[in-house]
């Protein structure tokens, strides 16, 4: 090779290596992505939760004991509904809110059995400052504080978290997963909670099953209505986790949206404690847990003639006592018909 061989050969340019592409890298930046939105998304759920101070602040209140209880609130507030909506849900144009449904619900420390006892709203209890009372006039005396306190004071129980959701959000939550499956055990008809459904299981809308969970027109009125209010939870629980609609944005995002605009809750409450109640439900739902109305003995008539349902105080004090304890149960006080 001569000299001006040997200068071409120099001069060729250097040959560089491809790069390399990382996979890896762009990987991560898409679940860096994903991760972020989701915060997002759930910081804008969290502030779109409705607040109100609903636990007590002052007075005596039962001793802090082991476990989580939930007091879950339905009142009949007709809060951003419009007349259209009022007349499709059989509302009425009712102002203000009361009580429609009163449930406490206890999820065990360590992983037994959630339990999810009804109280009926006509419930005869001591309600602080006001005297004996039906239980929904504590609500319609002092909102969600007086009757979380008339709840404390007559179980025992020291309420940990509270939710509440209107008329509304019932229907917009059962909607939003394309209705809920239910059995219903006689044809029920009743004008004034726009129901009219035939006997059997069917798939029930937000209206029909709106009107389903308040509906008083059957032999046992109040009673009957606590019964189908948590079947009714169970239902609408299993089918918001089934694979149907958790695995399908279009029927997801919708409920997650719908549920923290329709639910109110204390100051110190957030989505992820909703997250918490909401798996339990889950454990309820698929028979992992315990449901039942509180124990009575009958029923009574206030002073001016108003029916009440009156308490078995002994099963009843077992029963609350086993909550506030965070212990089993005992089968003896678990009312599963009456």
């Amino acid at each position: 090779m001569n000299y001006a061989q040997q200068q071409m050969v120099h001069a060729r340019p250097p040959h560089h290596r491809p790069k390399q592409r990382r996979p890896g890298r762009k990987i991560l930046a898409v679940l860096l992505v994903l991760v972020l939105a989701l915060v997002g998304f759930l910081i804008y759920v969290d502030f779109s939760l409705k607040r109100e101070p609903a636990l007590p602040t002052s007075g005596e209140r039962p001793a802090d004991g082991p476990g989580t209880n939930w007091l879950l609130v339905g009142s009949d507030s007709r809060e951003g509904l419009d007349a259209d909506r009022q007349a499709e849900l059989g509302t009425g144009d009712t102002a203000g809110r009361r009580t429609d449904t009163v449930m406490l619900v206890h999820i065990p420390q360590a992983g037994g059995k959630p339990t999810m006892v009804s109280l009926p709203r006509d419930s005869y209890v001591s309600i602080p400052g006001q005297g004996k009372d039906k239980l929904n006039s504590a609500f319609a005396y002092g909102g969600p504080q007086l009757l979380t306190r008339t709840v404390e004071a007559s179980t025992g129980v020291r309420v940990d978290h509270y939710a509440e959701v209107g008329l509304g959000g019932f229907a917009d939550m059962t909607d939003a997963i394309g209705g809920v499956d239910i059995c219903v055990k006689e044809p029920m008809k009743d004008p004034k909670a726009n129901l009219d459904v035939q006997a059997g299981c069917q798939e029930l809308d937000g209206p029909q099953a709106l009107g389903y969970v308040r509906t008083r027109a059957s032999s046992r009125g109040d009673l009957d209505r606590v019964e189908r209010q948590r079947e009714f939870l169970a239902a609408l629980t299993e089918k918001a986790s089934s694979p149907e609609v958790f695995l399908n944005p279009l029927r997801l995002f919708p409920l997650i949206l719908d549920t923290s605009g329709a639910f109110l809750v204390d100051t110190e409450d957030h989505v992820w404690h909703l997250a918490g109640l909401a798996f339990a439900m889950n454990g309820i739902a698929s028979g992992q847990g315990v449901t039942t109305t509180v124990p009575m003995s009958g029923f009574g008539e206030t002073s001016d003639g108003a029916s009440v349902v009156k308490w078995d105080q002994d099963k009843a004090e077992t029963l609350f006592g086993a909550l506030a304890n965070d212990t089993e149960v005992p089968a003896e006080v678990i009312v599963t018909g009456m």
